[in-house]
């Protein structure tokens, strides 16, 4: 059973005095539980919601799923980043906006890894898969009955938890379409169990994207360093053509410094070319092999972000040469395309419409419009406007 907690996370910025009633607070997001049947334990876990999940407008968009372990440590800073490079309001854009769900720990020896170890004093290692049945059989499919998700997920993991990452990567069947394993802890993982690993890898892997961070921790890391790149060319060389994946090492970050900067990278990784500006396309052909493309190196669908292609269309729509205006239609159209419940896609398609002189398909579209927002006041008088 779902069940949020009372209490709400919140992120103050600024120092208040505690006596101070009047400093309204910034949420970053909130708290919840879920009981396991799978682990046989409560699991609490903090959620951050994109900034247009709650905008009346967009109601009918939906968000790829950032799982972040060790919750705990790294939800603000990531939530934080995510939004910055997602969010409409910082024309940065760089990234999709996601959602982001925070796992926190009970046991990380137990959860983050796949293989017993075994040692003089008895341990609780080994239950990475437990783990991660959790997480596909029971808190993803929650998330999904509860948020306007798609299943596009990535699993994000330092030290223990990037071991759990890569483990994740390399399983034949996985619910995760993505991996950032930031300076994993490999200690287990001598040759003899890398090479098991890498030969009963399938092509499912490949259909993933995986990212991988390294830290240098001078002498003490150098043997889990070359762990991390003989598994990154075992599986470059098994791979025909260009590997959906990326190595980064990093000179100047130790193991503990390392996750944020490694997670803006490798997020930035994940999805290159995502945030290419609206000046940098030339024609609406141009625009949908740029995002095949991702799409074919991520295998998922993303299309051209509806902003983006907002913007195309509005920059014909109000050039000063007359025949760049009638191409705005293209890019317009594109988005009722890809977006067929979206009200400002067909409001902006039927002003298309009513600047070109075409009175009777705007009217049309801004119909439309009030099919999907029956209170939209803009189109409600617009269609007045026409039909005099």
């Amino acid at each position: 059973m779902h069940k949020p907690f009372m209490a709400i996370l919140f992120l103050v910025i600024g120092a208040c005095p505690m006596q101070s009633q009047t400093g309204e607070q910034i949420v970053l997001g909130t708290k919840h539980t879920l009981r396991s049947t799978i682990l046989e334990e409560d699991r609490d876990y903090w959620i951050s919601l994109p900034e247009s999940y709650h905008d009346k407008g967009p109601t009918y968009k939906r968000y790829p799923v950032l799982i972040v372990l060790d919750g705990n440590v790294h939800f603000k800073p990531i939530a934080g980043m995510v939004n910055y490079m997602s969010a409409d309001a910082y024309r940065n854009q760089k990234i999709p906006e996601m959602i982001v769900v925070a796992i926190q720990n009970v046991d990380r020896r137990r959860d983050y890894t796949p293989d017993k170890i075994i040692t003089t004093r008895a341990n609780t290692s080994g239950g990475g898969d437990h783990f991660l049945q959790f997480l596909e059989d029971e808190l993803l499919p929650d998330l999904d009955q509860k948020y306007r998700t798609v299943p596009y997920r990535i699993l994000f993991g330092h030290s223990l938890g990037g071991l759990l990452a890569a483990h994740a990567y390399m399983k034949e069947k996985t619910l995760f379409n993505a991996f950032l394993a930031v300076d994993p802890s490999f200690g287990t993982w001598d040759s003899e169990t890398m090479d098991h690993k890498l030969d009963a890898i399938t092509d499912a892997s490949f259909k993933r994207f995986l990212y991988m961070a390294t830290a240098n921790w001078g002498k003490r890391n150098i043997r889990n360093r070359d762990r991390h790149v003989r598994l990154y060319e075992a599986l470059n060389s098994k791979y025909r053509g260009t590997l959906p994946a990326k190595l980064e090492y990093f000179e100047h970050e130790n193991h503990s410094s390392v996750p944020i900067i490694a997670f803006h990278n490798g997020i930035s990784a994940i999805f290159e070319g995502y945030g290419i500006s609206y000046r940098d396309i030339a024609a609406k052909e141009q625009l949908t092999e740029h995002f095949q493309e991702i799409s074919e190196r991520l295998s998922w669908d993303f299309p051209p972000p509806e902003h983006l292609v907002n913007q195309l269309g509005y920059a014909l729509l109000q050039s000063r040469n007359a025949e760049d205006r009638p191409k705005a239609l293209e890019f317009f159209l594109l988005n009722v395309e890809n977006f067929p419940k979206s009200p400002n896609a067909y409001d902006s398609l039927a002003e298309a419409y009513e600047t070109l002189g075409d009175t009777q398909k705007a009217i049309e579209n801004y119909k439309k419009v009030l099919g999907l927002e029956p209170d939209n006041a803009n189109a409600s008088l617009k269609i007045k406007e026409l039909n005099r």
